[in-house]
């Protein structure tokens, strides 16, 4: 139908008489409104973003901006006071729950700091099994204290029937949500709406674990370092660390989600599944980065989908960049998480900057350091896909957060990793074991083992071979990850929903779920016809005795 009228146009025009110049003029009237009626048309979804903060919202917010050009209403739903989410009235409504008590950032940075003190700490022993152990339960620790504050937003908003009437007359067409706090899930299933997430991580860890089967036998667990080529012994160590994280997850994350649950949703729901309620999953993970694994149909990878293209530099990076002539530059960023490091390790930094014959852009928060050298530019922002775009750059020292990474193998940059905290150990050593990035330890780090690996990474071509080889298979795609991403999402919009997508196994009991009930009901009718075979065997054979004894 779209194309019918059109043609009827076209051909109409096409048999007028008139002068040349005006038929050509009709034509490419008539042409641009086929071309205008034949793409299909997404009426501007009213969207409700629930994000949390940090990196998170960083690309939660590039999401948004993609949306935004095509014609999407967002309203975001936040807590006050806010570290990074801001109002922005061009992008986006905002609707603040307001917070009595909230942690200050300063208190969040103390607590943070304190957590990359306790890993450095782990990094210089000898990582044995019990030195694990006792790693995973300072992770565990750390995870639960920020769900202590997270539960205190949620029930703060639950509380709120002011808010939640205002949220229910918004008449929102779907949730997008960052579920690691669980708060849009549960306003999704109150609310009724169709969720989508944003995801790599949920409130029990790495998203994957907890909707797709993850055997242990060749999927590391988060916080492993492990590859999926394990050793028997590596395999125990994946086991055990998934036992500690699963136990901590049932035992002490999700029992306070699930009474929140209980109190405001119903007596019959539990958080997982509510996490579980999900149309699709937006999994920030690409496959040339992650190890492959078994998934589900409404998970959408979508690892990358922040990157793009760089920008001309502005006039000061730009003119410290070409001071470096032909050695090139060397870009280094610690993320939004870490605020700085103690000062002995930033020295060392300093001293390895100052002996390379690179000019180095360091991201840096916090105290000078009093070694630094003429070759090095502090600031407290760096424009890092530009600067990692530019033809002079020749490594990326990063602490191997998701979007530094994936920035990196977009524009085909070696890295040197310095990983300090979570998931980072394992997304450097993914890199690593790819030949694109050199992993040092921070913890023991001398300045020579960092002049040593930026001298392997940019003079060792194969790094910069392996790591362009990523970017040339990851932008080898029929479409981008952004493009894939704004399809899904405006999916769910247009068709209320992707129930048809999701997987019913989590209304599964786990007896059910792992068949314990089918193979106990199969091993005792085994019994049962072993015992009664066994049985009618022994009546036989008395039968048969007795009728011996009487022919004797």
């Amino acid at each position: 139908m779209q194309l019918a009228l059109p043609r009827i146009w076209l051909s109409l025009v096409l048999n007028m008489e008139c002068s040349g110049w005006k038929r050509r003029l009709q034509v490419a009237y008539v042409l641009s409104i086929i071309i205008t009626l034949s793409c299909p048309i997404t009426q501007g979804a009213k969207i409700l973003v629930v994000p949390i903060e940090g990196s998170h919202w960083i690309n939660m917010r590039i999401l948004m901006e993609e949306l935004r050009l095509r014609g999407h209403n967002m309203t975001v739903f936040y807590p006050s006071p806010s570290w990074y989410i801001k109002e922005c009235p061009d992008l986006y409504e905002s609707i603040v729950v307001q917070m009595q008590e909230f942690h200050k950032k300063d208190t969040w940075d103390k607590a943070v700091d304190h957590f990359v003190q306790k890993t450095l700490e782990h990094s210089q022993n000898d990582s044995t099994l019990w030195d694990c152990v006792n790693f995973q339960y300072e992770i565990t620790s750390f995870m639960y204290n920020c769900h202590i504050q997270a539960r205190e937003i949620n029930i703060a908003i639950f509380e709120n029937k002011s808010l939640l009437n205002q949220l229910e007359n918004g008449n929102f067409d779907l949730i997008l949500t960052d579920p690691v706090f669980v708060t849009g899930s549960m306003l999704a299933y109150y609310l009724k709406l169709p969720l989508v997430y944003n995801v790599r991580w949920i409130s029990s860890g790495e998203a994957h674990f907890l909707t797709a089967p993850s055997p242990l036998s060749y999927i590391p667990s988060p916080g492993s370092r492990l590859t999926d080529k394990m050793s028997f012994l590596q395999r125990m160590k994946n086991v055990i660390i998934d036992v500690i994280q699963q136990s901590a997850t049932k035992f002490r994350t999700h029992p306070m989600y699930t009474e929140l649950c209980h109190r405001y949703l119903g007596p019959d729901t539990d958080i997982e599944s509510i996490l579980l309620r999900a149309d699709v999953w937006l999994m920030r993970v690409d496959f040339i980065f992650e190890f492959p694994r078994p998934t589900m149909p409404n998970i959408v990878y979508i690892g990358g989908f922040q990157c793009k293209p760089s920008k001309p530099l502005t006039a000061e990076f730009e003119e410290f960049v070409q001071m470096s002539g032909e050695h090139g530059i060397i870009v280094m960023s610690l993320g939004t998480l870490v605020s700085s490091l103690p000062m002995h390790i930033t020295m060392k930094i300093a001293e390895a900057f100052a002996q390379v014959p690179q000019k180095v852009i360091w991201r840096h928060y916090g105290k000078i350091p009093p070694n630094i050298g003429n070759n090095t530019l502090l600031a407290k922002w760096i424009p890092q896909n530009d600067l990692l775009g530019h033809p002079k750059t020749r490594a990326f020292i990063a602490h191997g957060g998701t979007n530094g990474v994936y920035e990196a193998i977009y524009h085909g940059v070696p890295v040197v990793g310095m990983p300090l905290i979570l998931d980072q150990f394992d997304n450097l050593l993914r890199l690593e074991i790819r030949g694109a990035a050199k992993v040092i330890n921070v913890a023991t780090m001398q300045s020579t083992d960092l002049l040593q690996a930026l001298n392997e990474v940019i003079n060792n071509t194969s790094y910069r071979d392996n790591m362009q080889k990523l970017s040339a298979l990851h932008r080898d795609q029929p479409e981008s990850p952004m493009e894939r991403a704004i399809f899904w999402i405006e999916y769910v919009a247009r068709h209320k929903g992707a129930a048809h997508l999701r997987s019913e196994f989590y209304r599964l009991p786990w007896y059910a779920y792992y068949c314990v009930d089918v193979m106990i009901f199969l091993l005792s009718l085994f019994l049962m016809v072993t015992v009664l075979t066994v049985l009618l065997m022994k009546k036989l054979c008395n039968i048969a005795q007795k009728k011996k004894q009487k022919i004797q």
